[in-house]
């Protein structure tokens, strides 16, 4: 390796690692007030706290990685153009493109380590915060309660007024809505103090509730008194609720079986996208054919029977079906007992109201009439399925985000080097004044397109590929642009160039006009 090279990477470490470190402090700070509810006043230890913390910055890597590459390009390549070391440089016959050489080398190396660390080390840390919040809210009860709202605590769902006391164990104005096997509020516990009773190595939380009333609603089983609604009430002056935790919580770090598509890595997710949408296919289908069945339509025939049948034998299939529909679904007769109703198949074939005219006046309002309920029901029907087909396709497309994320991650730290490089050499700036103010609205643009992308992306508005790639599709041209003007020697923005544009179109006009009269 050249003189010349050594010392340009060497520059650019120094501040590479510099501003990662600078840059990944301030987003844990940050990430500290996101959340300080669930870390403060909660009994937790220095370790534990720091553990957290510590499986938290693989995640923020993702953010600090990309803004560090292009941070840390417009710091070492403005200081040089501010130096003149540049113009050193080419006075030697050293282009720009031969000066990011060795740099575009090991930034290329940091991609794929960016790309490896995204596949392996990203899904462990995701998993390992997750079970480690969860295991604080069991452990540490009072983590979960927060004051002022309801709360989801072990089935139930708790609203203090006020916590205080050590570890927040005392409670003001306690409310609990207890739930029915049938997700029913059935039960309603008021208290004007309780307090969170604990003891290591017990699985047992009690919930002690002072001064309080207690209201059940009475489920008459038989079904008889549906119009009355019986309840019971009492008042106590001392309520204990036994609350069971779950076996294997005697470990803050003890695994659950939750998979997400951040916990995994390439591999998984695309055996996953597989199973995904294989399920969804067959839900889909099966829907539809369930749906094509209520209505009486004619299921579809399979794809070996790929001949399609005369326009006569179909007319006569579909006159049959008629006839069968309403003899299956039709009551029975009142002038008849037993009797069914069976349209009798005219001769030519109807279609639209004519169709009404092969059944009797009081038989056409039946048939209206069980129309319009089986047409409600199954509307009812696709709204409620709608929703769990939408939550399925949604997890879908979360699946194919995070894949494609992996990899436009590692691609991301090449475009934003080739973004900052020679936007350095323009500026001819360095130091953390005016590149950090550059490098953090560049970067600040590239991220709230990507997030605006992939929550379009998780709803379905655009694929999940082009929602992962769309940031790093826009920086590409802005980085072709940006090396074009630097190699030239040209500023960020050429006013004069544009002046001279406008001036000879209006001079190409101007003669254009004038040819003709002469």
């Amino acid at each position: 390796m050249r003189i010349l090279d050594q010392y340009i990477l060497k520059r650019f470490l120094t501040n590479f690692f510099s501003s990662f470190v600078i840059l990944m402090f301030i987003f844990i700070f940050q990430t500290i007030w996101l959340f300080i509810d669930d870390l403060a006043g909660k009994g937790l230890d220095l370790i534990i706290i720091g553990k957290f913390l510590f499986y938290l910055m693989p995640n923020l890597t993702e953010k600090v990685l990309p803004l560090t590459v292009l941070l840390s390009s417009i710091i070492t390549f403005g200081a040089f153009a501010e130096n003149y070391e540049f113009a050193a440089m080419k006075a030697s016959g050293i282009s720009l493109q031969r000066a990011m050489l060795t740099l575009i080398v090991f930034v290329s190396l940091l991609g794929v380590v960016t790309f490896y660390f995204a596949n392996t080390v990203i899904p462990i840390s995701e998993q390992k915060i997750y079970n480690l919040r969860r295991n604080i809210v069991d452990l540490k009860p009072a983590a979960v309660i927060s004051e002022g709202v309801f709360s989801d605590f072990e089935g139930r769902s708790i609203k203090v007024d006020r916590k205080f006391g050590e570890n927040d164990r005392f409670l003001e104005n306690v409310v609990i809505h207890e739930k029915s096997n049938l997700s029913k509020n059935v039960t309603v516990i008021k208290a004007r103090t309780g307090e969170l009773v604990s003891e290591e190595g017990n699985d047992i939380i009690q919930l002690i509730l002072q001064d309080g009333h207690y209201y059940h609603d009475v489920m008459d089983k038989s079904g008889a008194n549906d119009k009355n609604y019986p309840f019971a009430q009492a008042a106590f002056d001392t309520y204990t609720l036994n609350i069971a935790l779950p076996d294997n919580m005697e470990d803050l770090e003890a695994d659950r079986d939750v998979q997400t598509d951040k916990m995994k890595n390439v591999s998984r997710l695309m055996t996953d996208i597989d199973s995904i949408h294989t399920h969804n296919t067959q839900l889909a289908s099966a829907f539809s054919k369930s749906i094509s069945s209520r209505l009486g339509a004619f299921p579809a025939r399979d794809t070996v029977e790929k001949a399609e049948k005369p326009d006569a034998q179909r007319a006569a299939e579909i006159r049959a079906g008629i006839e069968k529909a309403v003899t299956r679904d039709r009551p029975a007769s009142d002038s008849l007992p037993g009797a069914k109703i069976v349209a009798k198949a005219p001769d030519r074939e109807l279609s639209g109201p004519d169709l009404l005219t092969a059944f009797k006046a009081f038989e056409r309002g039946q048939l209206l009439d069980m129309t319009r309920n089986s047409v409600r029901n199954i509307l009812n029907t696709v709204r409620g399925k709608r929703e769990e087909l939408e939550l399925s396709y949604k997890r879908y497309n979360l699946h194919i985000l995070s894949l494609h994320k992996k990899f436009a991650l590692g691609l991301s730290c090449i475009i934003l080097f080739f973004v900052g490089a020679p936007l350095g050499a323009i500026i001819r700036k360095g130091g953390l004044g005016l590149p950090m103010v550059v490098a953090i609205v560049l970067f600040l643009t590239y991220y709230f397109i990507g997030v605006f992308s992939g929550n379009y992306a998780k709803e379905g508005n655009i694929h999940p590929v082009l929602g992962a790639w769309l940031p790093t599709m826009i920086m590409l041209p802005l980085g072709i642009w940006l090396t074009q003007r630097a190699t030239r020697d040209r500023g960020l923005m050429s006013f004069g160039y544009i002046l001279d544009v406008i001036r000879e179109f209006f001079g190409k006009w101007a003669r254009n006009k004038k040819s003709p009269a002469t």
